[in-house]
């Protein structure tokens, strides 16, 4: 584990999470003074969110799962940043996987969101991927470098910013890289944060993503410039993820 850069534990609710769902957010709560080697941050549903700061208690973060670049306006069903914050989120991902193929969000899209994150004073995670057929025909780098200075908002730093690595062909399928596969990618999305951020690179938080569990978090925690897990459906229950963050205790 990269002991330079304090990790990060992140929970990717995704669309999921009842009110009777805020039990597993109290008991990952009340669990994260064990896990002193990481922050630990859990993003439900919008609807959960006021809920979900609530049972917090300040004990871990809450985060949206993605906003409007526009902090108010005509926009029937989105949420903006400001909302977010409102509701007391700290957190919001942008261009996570699915909403780039399900909703066609560009590069340009992101970084607006990703902007408006920092314009309302939250920490953004913004996320890179490539596709199987990305992979398989050798342009995960290439994919991932043009997302990557694509998706990057003005103003970003260390402190404001996560970049989560998420291989789309990994994420809810079970199939995982190898440790020298993530090593790679994620020494490359380092190299280019240095470049593209004089200064800043070197310390921004790189997540990894994309069927992390229990069983194989310590291997891949444990990969140089990762910086801690983005986890989807792992993270549902309390005593999954606290499987994964636990790797921090």
């Amino acid at each position: 584990m990269t002991t330079k850069i304090r990790p990060l534990a992140a929970g990717n609710w995704k669309m999921n999470g009842l009110s009777a769902s805020i039990g597993e957010i109290k008991a990952i709560a009340q669990a994260a003074a064990q896990i002193g080697g990481a922050d630990v941050l859990i993003c439900p549903p919008a609807t959960l969110i006021a809920a979900a700061t609530a049972a917090a208690s300040g004990r871990i973060a809450i985060g949206g799962q993605d906003c409007h670049a526009k902090a108010s306006g005509a926009h029937t069903g989105d949420i903006s940043a400001e909302q977010l914050k409102d509701a007391g989120a700290t957190f919001v991902i942008v261009g996570h996987s699915e909403r780039r193929a399900d909703h066609g969000e560009s590069d340009e899209v992101v970084r607006a969101k990703a902007e408006a994150a920092l314009r309302a004073g939250l920490t953004v995670i913004v996320c890179v991927g490539e596709t199987h057929l990305q992979r398989e025909a050798g342009q995960t780098l290439a994919v991932v470098g043009g997302q990557l200075s694509g998706s990057l908002p003005h103003g970003a730093t260390a402190k404001n910013m996560v970049i989560a690595y998420e291989p789309v062909w990994a994420i809810g399928t079970g199939l995982t890289p190898t440790p020298a596969d993530v090593a790679e990618v994620h020494g490359f999305i380092r190299h280019e944060l240095v470049d593209l951020m004089p200064g800043e690179g070197a310390a921004v938080r790189i997540l990894y993503g994309g069927s992390v569990k229990p069983s194989n978090a310590a291997e891949l925690m444990a990969v140089e410039n990762v910086n801690g897990a983005l986890v989807g459906g792992a993270s549902l229950t309390a005593k999954d993820f606290l499987g994964i963050a636990s790797v921090y205790k």
